[in-house]
């Protein structure tokens, strides 16, 4: 099969690509890593001949046509995680937040009868596939879903994006037409963590042992607390996002997954994302496998890695254990991503914990455990569900413990300027 010639016969322009969206139409764009760029740059092109298109996209890559004017009617974009564009677009009618969890995402867009898929992938190779195999969060099951309705599968060819052990195959007799592109990998720049969140870091590595299962989320806490850990031996890996500072780890042999009881020696994650040098370490690195968010964010696989330990951050948690990590308020700002699978899977999980790990205070001075949480505020994680609390401050071990022992607890570990105010309204609940 002259598979090179099919693939010559599909190439087109953005805008020739983008003359196969219809009114009616349910799109799907990949996300992060495998993030149709070019796709989304002009997608809003095809407003005014278009009604009732519905996109789901990712929280990362901001777009134009989820901010513009005039899209009402035309484009209505939706996602799990709520992003800058989609913030932007909200009051003019352009957006809406999807609430689901990350092992979900890909069943609720099946749900939705996506008509066209549309990714960064890969190069083809000699038996004619492209691979998407950064972002496999939502993408799997979309894209089947496309394919069992006899939808269209646009796809920007990216000659800098790597192959990765499980990565998504999609064959070139699949694909309605296709562009090529040069773009660069998105980066994600390091963050140095403030003396607050150095001090969180060193009390969460207390709880971390040899041969534990880890998941870490991203930013400049989790960085912190991942070097940290570079004195322990023989990690495993099952995580959500597969960050700068655990691919480092894997290079430094922190994590080698020998003593994993499930899948072991493997590498498991579902999207990947931070600096050069992680890219450079998935190449040709078998050990690695990324896995549909369906599959590896599902807290009944999670939990069949003993001695998982989750670590997340949130923006805030009341004196119950409510823990609210996606929203400001009634205001969305992120997404519940994989937050509350890993961490009902890390309970699940035999000599698991799910640790929750943040400074304080706020960036505006405010204290970040409060006595309740505010009105319309989202909760994430159910008070149920809080394991290990931990501040500059200390440790609160929540799990197991009466109202009571999780107010003392949790006000032992708050900014000391709210102790006194926080323990006069637990009193008044008569929480203390």
């Amino acid at each position: 099969m002259d598979y090179r010639a099919e693939y010559a016969a599909k190439k087109r322009t953005v805008e020739e690509c983008l003359c196969l969206i219809e009114s009616g139409d349910v799109v799907v764009f990949a996300g992060d890593g495998n993030a149709p760029l070019s796709f989304g740059a002009q997608f809003h092109i095809i407003a005014p001949r278009v009604r009732n298109v519905k996109v789901f996209k990712d929280f990362t890559n901001y777009y134009p046509f989820p901010t513009m004017d005039g899209m009402e009617g035309h484009i209505f974009t939706q996602g799990f995680f709520f992003g800058k564009d989609m913030r932007e677009g909200l009051p003019k009618g352009n957006s809406s937040y999807f609430p689901a969890d990350m092992s979900m995402n890909g069943s609720f867009i099946a749900e939705n009868n996506p008509t066209v898929f549309i990714a960064a992938a890969t190069e083809m190779d000699d038996s004619g596939n492209f691979q998407i195999g950064l972002s496999n969060m939502w993408e799997p099951d979309s894209l089947n879903a496309v394919r069992s309705r006899g939808g269209r599968i646009l796809l920007e060819v990216n000659r800098n994006l790597p192959r990765v052990n499980g990565g998504l195959e999609v064959h070139v007799s699949d694909v309605a037409a296709l562009v090529e592109t040069d773009t660069p990998i998105t980066l994600i720049p390091p963050k140095a963590a403030s003396p607050e969140e150095a001090e969180v870091a060193r009390n969460v590595r207390s709880l971390v042992h040899d041969g534990d299962c880890v998941q870490f989320g991203i930013g400049a806490l989790p960085n912190a607390i991942a070097e940290l850990c570079m004195d322990l031996n023989d990690l495993g890996m099952h995580t959500e996002m597969l960050t700068s500072s655990m691919a480092k780890m894997v290079r430094e042999g922190v994590i080698t997954g020998k003593k994993k009881n499930f899948l072991p020696g493997e590498h498991v994650f579902t999207f990947a994302g931070g600096d050069e040098a992680l890219f450079e370490t998935l190449k040709g690195n078998n050990k690695f496998r990324i896995t549909p968010g369906s599959w590896g964010c599902d807290p009944f696989i999670i939990a069949k890695n003993d001695n998982l330990v989750s670590i997340n951050t949130c923006v805030e948690m009341d004196l119950m254990g409510q823990i609210a990590s996606e929203a400001i308020g009634t205001r969305q700002f992120s997404g519940s991503g994989g937050a509350f699978c890993f961490t009902y899977g890390a309970l699940r999980s035999k000599g698991g914990r799910a640790i929750m790990a943040f400074s304080s205070k706020s960036a505006k001075g405010f204290s970040k455990i409060r006595a309740t949480l505010g009105a319309g505020s989202t909760v994430t994680i159910p008070r149920n569900y809080a394991d290990y609390i931990v501040t500059e401050y200390g440790i609160a071990h929540l799990r197991g413990k009466t109202l009571k022992e999780r107010a003392n607890a949790l006000i032992a570990i708050a900014h000391p300027d709210f102790r006194e105010e926080l323990a006069g309204e637990a009193k008044k609940l008569m929480w203390i």
